[in-house]
């Protein structure tokens, strides 16, 4: 059994340890760096990314999950979480965790009340479209030679992976629907 840790400094903290027990696995909500040491994956939720990021060094996270990542283990950023994975942030030098060759635009969707939810075909996924819940969402403006294009919505990158790195634009974790942590638990 795979346990997998969701960074618990802010965001959807809950729904994605609902989802994790959900499919057998074992969820913790982690807000110390020693807990890292007890995981085979880390979700990074959706929430504020600016807000996670100070939170996350005040709290010694910012390096030790770089770290932690480093070492091998999988690592899943929805939402805010992308844009903390990616290599840069599009028009603006925010620090971040650079685990994955992207370049982000953040709330690239718009503000909250363009917020929408739309079917979309993710690489990786067998059956029928995912239902993608996208809420002040970013996209992905460029993808490097080590990623892989996962899902498209009006042409804009909306998932992406590099190595044992996932990352959506969207909330899976607000569906019923766990294809998308199950593909991430079985890369563990």
């Amino acid at each position: 059994m795979k346990t997998i840790g969701v960074l618990a400094l802010q965001g959807a903290v809950s729904e994605h340890l609902e989802a994790i027990k959900s499919i057998g696995a074992t969820g913790i909500a982690v807000k110390h760096p020693d807990q890292l040491s007890q995981l085979d994956g880390l979700i990074l939720p959706g929430g504020e990314s600016t807000t996670m990021r100070r939170l996350m060094k005040k709290y010694d996270l910012f390096e030790t999950v770089k770290a932690f990542a480093e070492t091998g283990k999988g690592i899943m950023g929805t939402c805010a979480g992308l844009v903390l994975t990616a290599r840069e942030i599009d028009e603006n030098k925010d620090e971040t965790l650079q685990l994955i060759d992207t370049t982000v635009v953040r709330n690239g969707f718009g503000r909250q009340k363009d917020s929408f939810e739309a079917m979309i075909a993710v690489k990786g996924l067998t059956g029928s479209a995912f239902p993608a819940v996208f809420i002040r969402a970013p996209y992905i403006v460029a993808v490097g030679k080590e990623a892989e294009t996962l899902a498209f919505i009006d042409n804009k990158c909306v998932a992406a992976r590099q190595g044992k790195v996932i990352v959506t634009a969207f909330h899976p974790e607000l569906t019923d629907d766990t294809r998308l942590l199950e593909l991430f638990v079985s890369i563990l």
